[in-house]
């Protein structure tokens, strides 16, 4: 109740606190002339965020990059030792292509199940349509840990002579075959892929709506159009709807693809990043939070600060062509 409680009284102050800053601002500035009212005043405005965006994002992003060519407690230069000593080791490798896969797998898998799913449940009729579309998005309303606890039963394994709990052991020894230690079978990346289950089912949900939506707003004449030449449902939607709705599809997967280079929650719950299945930021909580090492968990931060940047520009200009389009 005091968490709460504390919790009110924080957002109350924040409300109250930005009410008074404008409101001073918009006093102040009624006593300037108005020809440098309209010049000023966006700027007076629009001030108080810069600083605050710059306190919160900026000033830690720079701090941060200092901080990486530093020793483990900040202390002393060390150059570019933590990027070398990094980049040469095997395990440090073994989660860049972690997270390599994560990227080519998750985002691919999650569209195309979305988009499939949105056309097929378009198609059913409002009624089954609410209910399908509930079902599949359902998942979206639980934790990253909930989902990971979730799907750590369906991959549970047991020794040999105990009941078995796990769903896929189950239905291994319904077929007659062995019960599998899923979660530690690092050949071929198994168990990574079997983690990548677990985002796309709980991603496939939010593919789904925001495909959806934009299926439903391609214009019912080019639909007739196509038909009237004969086109099948396929090529309706290969050669109409899919061209019209792929700012929309980009947008879902650069969207995903972020959320997939900050996967934490997922393999921490579900394997601690043990059996060759840690992603950079599991790296990164592991290097600062466990070995207290700030200036090599820092460089770690910044190899995934650069990575994410180019993702981030490619969907602001995804969403600025979405609205050209508009």
């Amino acid at each position: 109740m005091g968490d709460i409680i504390f919790g009110l009284i924080a957002v109350t102050i924040g409300i109250g606190a930005s009410y008074g800053l404008y409101w001073l601002l918009n006093a102040l500035l009624s006593f300037l002339p108005e020809k440098i009212l309209k010049r000023v005043q966006w700027i007076a405005f629009l001030t108080p965020a810069l600083v605050l965006v710059t306190l919160v994002l900026l000033v830690p992003i720079v701090q941060t990059f200092i901080w990486s060519f530093m020793d483990k407690r900040v202390e002393n230069y060390v150059g570019f030792d933590n990027y070398v000593a990094l980049f040469t080791d095997p395990n440090f490798l073994s989660v860049l292509v972690n997270n390599f896969l994560w990227v080519l797998v998750v985002p691919a898998i999650t569209v195309a199940i979305g988009t499939a799913v949105a056309t097929l449940t378009n198609q059913v009729g409002p009624t089954r349509e609410k209910i399908f579309k509930t079902l599949i998005f359902m998942p979206m309303s639980i934790s990253f840990v909930a989902a990971a606890t979730i799907w750590s039963l369906t991959y549970a394994y047991v020794p040999p002579g105990r009941p078995e709990v796990g769903v896929l052991n189950s239905i291994m020894i319904g077929l007659g075959l062995e019960a599998q230690p899923w979660l530690t079978i690092s050949d071929g990346r198994l168990n990574t892929f079997l983690l990548m289950a677990v985002l796309v089912w709980l991603q496939v949900g939010y593919s789904m709506v925001i495909i959806s939506a934009a299926i439903k707003a391609v214009p019912e004449e080019t639909l007739e159009a196509a038909r009237l030449d004969a086109a099948n449902a396929w090529q309706v939607f290969r050669h109409v709807i899919l061209p019209q709705v792929w700012g929309s599809i980009m947008a879902v997967f650069v969207t995903v693809l972020i959320l997939v280079m900050k996967i934490f929650d997922v393999v921490l719950a579900m394997t601690g990043g043990n059996f060759d299945t840690s992603v950079l930021a599991l790296e990164w909580f592991r290097v600062f939070f466990e070995s207290r090492e700030i200036g090599p968990a820092s460089a770690i931060v910044v190899v995934l600060f650069v990575l994410i940047v180019p993702l981030m520009y490619v969907q602001i200009r995804t969403v600025k062509q979405q609205e050209e389009l508009r």
